[in-house]
C-alpha cells in the first residue's frame, strides 16, 4: 500500500537510534505518514552485529522502541514524549546487516498519562522481521532530561532521499 510522507521527524546529535554524529549510532531517519503511521528507515552496519551478517536483538528492540516511542509526536509535535515503561520483542526471523530496513510504529491505546503501541521490523521484501509491543509514559521534555535544543542539534535535516510516497 502506498502512503504520502507528511513530514519528518527531528534527529540529535548523538542518539543511539537518531544521532547523526553518533559514529556507532543508526543513524535512522523517520517519517509521518498519512495513515497515522511513524516510519524509520536505517541501514544497520557490522558494528550493529550480533552473529556474523544478524543485527543484534538489543539494536532491534532499540529501534522498535524508539519508532513506537516517538509515534507519540505525530498527533502532539514535541509538547509529548513517550519513556518506556515496558517493551516486549518477538523476534521471527533474522535482520541482515548492510541493507536498508524499515520500521513501522504507531499508538494504539492512549489514556491521559501514558500510551501503547505496536511495531514491526519489515525487511526488503516486506516480510516482518520482529514485531514489538510497548507502555510508554507521556511527558514534557524538561521531565526527562536536561534536553537543550541546540546543544543536542534536534533538528530535522532534510536529505536528498528523503521519499514523498512509501510503500508498505
Amino acid at each position: 500500500m502506498r502512503h504520502l510522507v507528511k513530514g519528518k521527524q527531528p534527529n540529535s546529535k548523538m542518539c543511539l537510534v537518531c544521532g547523526l554524529k553518533n559514529s556507532s549510532g543508526l543513524r535512522s531517519s523517520f517519517y509521518e505518514m498519512d495513515n497515522g503511521e511513524l516510519l524509520a528507515v536505517f541501514k544497520p552496519m557490522t558494528e550493529h552485529q550480533s552473529y556474523p551478517g544478524r543485527l543484534h536483538g538489543g539494536i532491534a528492540t532499540a529501534i522498535l522502541d524508539e519508532t513506537i516511542g516517538r509515534a507519540i509526536m505525530i498527533k502532539y509535535s514535541q509538547s509529548v514524549w513517550g519513556v518506556t515503561m515496558e517493551f516486549t520483542t518477538r523476534y521471527k526471523q533474522p535482520i541482515p546487516l548492510d541493507e536498508e530496513i524499515r520500521v513501522i510504529g504507531r499508538v494504539t491505546k492512549e489514556t491521559k498519562r501514558h500510551f501503547e503501541g505496536t511495531g514491526e521490523i519489515l525487511l526488503k521484501d516486506g516480510s516482518v522481521a520482529a514485531e514489538g509491543r510497548g507502555k510508554f509514559l507521556k511527558l514534557p521534555i524538561e521531565k526527562i532530561a536536561d534536553f537543550d535544543v541546540e546543544e543536542q542539534e534536534w533538528k530535522v535535516v532534510p536529505a536528498d532521499d528523503d521519499p514523498e510516497m512509501v510503500e508498505i
